[in-house]
């Protein structure tokens, strides 16, 4: 059964959600009215021969899933109901499992089906162009000779290098089974990750320095919306990692004790990658600290300009007002006796120049006219 996606309100530190109306059955379908279709990739291997093709429908993968070989099948797109039910029936997936590889997104996480293993991550690729990053479900199923991967969109993924092995026979994952293809995949999405943490790193740097010397509003927009990112990809690793751990931790028929091993590597390697979004989060928090203290700083500076104008033109004006009451000498000899001098308005202009200059070399002396902020570059 399908129903309309009904998604929750998007806000600026999470995704779109959907959320089941109440009532709706379990194992009900929600497929999105953008989802790209359904295109169905199918490598075979063992360690003497290799296929790799493009199917059509679900049904064609029944002839590989009864050889002795490993068959991978992945399926990029989720916009047909019909293909996504005929691969449940095909692989025999548990209703709830065929629900939460559509419904996307999902928390990410393990569930053991006796015979089949799923396991939900979200990948990441870092755009080319732009900053920023692609993120999007990848759903694992694991069974005995077989691994379905199921991808939201055919666009991007970070699992090139893994059929190249495939192909060439590099290493042993020819000469594996089905759980090490997983892990081989499961570390491909893991690894993803770096390359995008990589780029924030270069981001960042980039503003340390804009943040000191000349911090604008684009500044500010720049610092929050890494620091939303940089929540994404905490939200996607997080549970990730949790999940690893525990495909480590409980023994599953389907995976081996050496594959268990290797999994260790990759549970590494989500601690890693947790380290590296904690810290750059830390940083940029960091950042919007100096950053408010630099536009406060900027501030005192043009505050401190202005009050320097003003004290030395404080006095000025005084002396201006004085002269500028229009007594009349005739009355009496005390009325501004300065106004008949020869020399008066020279000798004032030469008052009210010493007085400035006077201040001026007061403020110098006491550092008052030097930046108080200064970079230092290498």
């Amino acid at each position: 059964m399908a129903r309309k996606l009904h998604r929750l309100p998007k806000t600026e530190l999470y995704e779109d959600e959907f959320y089941h109306q109440p009532g709706t059955l379990p194992g009900t379908i929600f497929i999105n009215a953008d989802a790209p279709p359904p295109i169905i990739f199918l490598i075979d291997y063992n360690q003497t021969n290799f296929t790799r093709e493009q199917i059509a429908t679900p049904e064609e993968c029944i002839p590989y899933l009864e050889k002795e070989s490993i068959s991978w099948i992945d399926v990029q797109g989720l916009g047909s109901q019909d293909i996504l039910q005929r691969l449940g029936k095909v692989f025999k997936l548990h209703p709830l499992v065929l629900e939460d590889v559509v419904n996307v997104p999902e928390r990410p996480k393990i569930e053991d089906y006796e015979d089949q293993l799923l396991f939900i991550a979200r990948m990441v690729v870092p755009k080319e162009r732009t900053c920023g990053f692609y993120s999007e479900q990848v759903s694992l199923i694991l069974g005995k000779n077989y691994l379905l991967t199921v991808q939201e969109e055919p666009d991007h993924d970070c699992f090139e290098q893994v059929r190249s092995r495939i192909e060439k026979s590099k290493g042993t994952i020819r000469k594996q089974g089905a759980d090490y293809l997983a892990y081989a995949l499961l570390d491909a999405i893991i690894d993803g990750f770096f390359p995008v943490l990589e780029l924030y790193g270069e981001r960042i740097e980039e503003l340390e320095e804009e943040v000191i010397v000349k911090p604008t509003p684009q500044t500010l927009q720049n610092i929050y919306q890494i620091r939303r990112e940089l929540l994404q990809l905490r939200r996607a690793i997080w549970p990730q990692r949790d999940a690893i751990n525990s495909l480590i931790r409980d023994a599953s028929d389907l995976i081996s004790e050496e594959v268990r091993i290797y999994l260790r590597d990759c549970y590494d390697h989500t601690v890693q990658v947790m380290d590296m979004v904690e810290t750059y989060r830390e940083l940029a928090s960091g950042l919007m600290d100096v950053y408010l203290s630099a536009v406060s700083n900027k501030m005192n500076e043009i505050m401190k300009v202005l009050t320097i104008v003003s004290t030395i033109f404080i006095p000025l004006t005084f002396i201006a007002g004085v002269y500028g009451m229009n007594f009349s000498t005739e009355k009496s000899p005390y009325n501004m006796p300065e106004l008949n001098w020869y020399w008066g308005y020279p000798l004032c202009w030469a008052v009210m120049l010493a007085i400035a200059f006077g201040l001026l070399f007061f403020f110098w002396q006491r550092g008052w006219l030097q930046n108080s902020v200064t970079i230092k570059r290498n």
